[in-house]
């Protein structure tokens, strides 16, 4: 019964305190539901809005599973977790979204691209190594061609664990374990869709948005939505996406992030099984947030309209290159004169050279006036240390 979830004892876990589990507690707070959240930081975004912090490494096979032991539902804001904990919770009758099956295809980069080679889901050709010394034998051997991208099979998030190799001395200073090398797309556009899925069956997807990304952090700067893209393409990134969602069989949110080629074909890129970057837009904009979707779909509530009521940018905030040290958000006072501009402050208080600080979303009925104010703010605003 879903009147079991409101202002009741039926507590929701969530694994991971950062800021995906902070705009997640907004929902909670909304729906009066009862909240207890793990993560290694006694600082973490979460700790000041959930009923219950407990300090944990999500690594740790006995902090994972005992934290579990006194909630209803389980689920993550972060996919870097003991999957084995989450195994053995799952047979002994504990409801985890979404479920360790889904997670162990997406946790590691390789095994995440095999299942679109298996599943018929278009992606750029890869190669699989073990160790990275096993590339440079693959160049020397004419396997392997200039340039690629690396990236490590496991634990790389906001622009960590991928590189673009144009030379040996490139992999120089890479780890040295499992990783992929992946084709060079010549893309126009990078995209992304997020898919909803609830616990029976129900399946919405919210409108494609294109992602431009800053050069060197290899980090999104401007998530836009609507993409400005054709229909057809759109509708096209939807199918591909709604494909991911259904063989992945996950249950919450998936985040399906896609390339447009030069020729208008979509390839997936790889996805994230949780509320995300590229869906940050969806709180301003969006009939149902992102994060509320996700706590609909777990909790096997109705979904939400996906539908945007506005045309919606988002700008990360992320720390000033040279600044490290406790944070000053420089000239937001500013930045909030402007018209439709909502700055998302994470609650960090230590900024570091790229580091994901917050995010600001700017609303209008015009996507080009947008954007515009978007550039300003991403001009105006700094993120620097004291």
């Amino acid at each position: 019964m879903a009147t079991e979830y409101f202002s009741s004892d039926f507590t929701l876990g969530i694994l991971g305190g950062g800021q995906l589990g902070k705009m997640m507690l907004y929902e909670t707070r909304k729906f009066d539901i009862r909240t207890k959240v793990m993560d290694a930081s006694d600082e973490a975004p979460c700790k000041i809005a959930c009923d219950e912090f407990v300090i944990g490494s999500l690594m740790d096979y006995d902090a994972v599973y005992n934290f579990a032991q006194n909630v209803d539902v389980l689920t993550i804001e972060i996919e870097n977790i003991n999957l084995d904990a989450l195994e053995k919770l799952e047979h002994e009758g504990k409801k985890v979204f979404p479920p360790t099956k889904a997670l162990r295809i997406i946790q590691n980069k390789a095994k995440q691209k095999l299942f679109y080679l298996d599943n018929g889901i278009p992606t750029a050709d890869f190669s699989r190594f073990a160790y990275k010394s096993e590339i440079e034998d693959s160049v020397l051997n004419g396997g392997l061609e200039f340039p690629f991208i690396w990236k490590a099979a496991q634990f790389g998030y906001d622009g960590q664990g991928v590189k673009v190799v144009r030379k040996l001395e490139d992999l120089e200073d890479l780890p040295a374990g499992e990783c992929i090398a992946e084709e060079m797309i010549a893309f126009k556009n990078e995209l992304a869709v997020i898919v909803s899925r609830s616990i029976s069956g129900e399946v919405k997807t919210y409108p494609v948005v294109e992602m431009e990304f800053h050069p060197e952090a290899n980090q999104v700067e401007y998530v836009i939505c609507p993409a400005r893209i054709d229909a057809k393409v759109a509708e096209k990134a939807r199918e591909i996406a709604l494909k991911v969602s259904e063989k992945i069989k996950h249950v919450g949110l998936l985040a399906v992030e896609m390339f447009q080629t030069k020729e208008d074909h979509i390839l997936v890129n790889e996805v994230a099984p949780r509320p995300h970057n590229s869906g940050h837009y969806s709180i301003e904009a969006s009939y149902t947030n992102q994060f509320e979707q996700h706590i609909r779909a777990i909790l096997d509530l109705p979904l939400g309209k996906t539908d945007s009521k506005v045309a919606g940018i988002m700008v990360n905030l992320v720390g000033a290159e040279e600044h490290t040290g406790d944070v000053v958000y420089e000239n937001i006072d500013e930045i909030m004169a402007m018209e439709g501009v909502t700055p998302h402050i994470y609650g960090k208080k230590q900024t570091r050279p790229f580091r994901k600080m917050g995010h600001v979303t700017i609303v209008n009925e015009d996507i080009s006036v947008a954007r515009r104010i978007a550039q300003a703010v991403k001009e105006k605003i700094k993120v620097i240390s004291k």
